[in-house]
């Protein structure tokens, strides 16, 4: 099995990793706090909540087969080598857990909190369904042949789908508003943190063992991570650019915005 060369890469790849992890986990927290404050949910694009909780089930699904299981370890290093690493630590197993967890709150205050006119859109809906039935799938292929980590692979592929698709809504919502009122800008700048650090823990990993199959053995992690920086600076161009405060300040208090027909855009993204 693979180890590590050098003592001070293992501690660099450590301290990359759980920055990554403090600052993704994090990140979650500012939109919570911003809803309770508010008691509204308005300008928050729903479709992607419902589509971000679906992509860190997926990954969840993933990192916790790819750390725990034996089989797909085995089947990973039969495919890439029994030199190479196990391209999952503990801190995105970490991670993934607390995603979950904080998404699925935030749904909640989806259904408690003032929330407009704005609704989930049968588009997402639809999609969610083909997601999801084409992982039930999967799964019967996968059980006569024992391809575990073919299975596990079709959840990390899931993974970075969603988050391919679910800024989209919200970033055309923000577009369509002229405004990012109702979403925290403080949750895309640690997403962006988290992001750099993630790359740099496998980068770390990558110069360690003299091998670049860190990042295509890991395909999802890899991908995550360049969509969701592509997207973290779309949303602070956004925020500090296009639509900043000084241009907002006149934007209707959270109770009048709730009627606000724009916010819509959820049923169209």
């Amino acid at each position: 099995m693979g180890s590590w060369n050098t003592t001070e890469m293992e501690v660099l790849s450590n301290i990359f990793g759980w920055v990554a992890f403090c600052s993704w986990s994090i990140s979650f927290y500012p939109q919570v706090i911003l809803n309770y404050k508010r008691k509204s949910v308005v300008g928050l694009n729903f479709d992607f909540v419902v589509l971000n909780l679906t992509k860190h089930s997926s990954y969840l699904i993933y990192n916790a087969a790819m750390y725990f299981s034996s089989a797909v370890q085995l089947q990973y290093h039969q495919k890439f080598g029994f030199n190479e690493m196990i391209p999952v630590a503990a801190n995105d197993v970490a991670f993934s857990i607390h995603a979950v967890v904080l998404t699925a709150f935030t749904l909640f205050q989806i259904a408690i909190y003032d929330r407009g006119v704005q609704k989930v859109s049968k588009t997402s809906i639809s999609i969610l369904s083909v997601a999801w039935l084409t992982i039930i799938v999967c799964v019967f292929l996968a059980i006569p042949s024992h391809s575990w980590f073919w299975l596990v692979s079709c959840f990390s592929t899931l993974q970075v789908v969603m988050t391919v698709i679910k800024y989209i809504p919200q970033a055309v919502m923000n577009f369509r508003r002229k405004s990012t009122i109702g979403f925290s800008i403080g949750n895309i700048l640690l997403d962006l943190l988290g992001g750099v650090a993630n790359y740099g823990q496998m980068a770390v990993q990558s110069i360690d063992q003299h091998s670049w199959v860190n990042f295509y053995g890991n395909i999802g992690k890899t991908l995550l991570s360049l969509v969701s920086i592509f997207f973290d600076i779309l949303f602070i161009l956004q925020h500090y650019v296009i639509y900043p405060a000084s241009k907002t300040v006149k934007s209707p208090s959270p109770d009048m915005e709730s009627q606000e027909p724009l916010v819509t855009s959820s049923q169209d993204a």
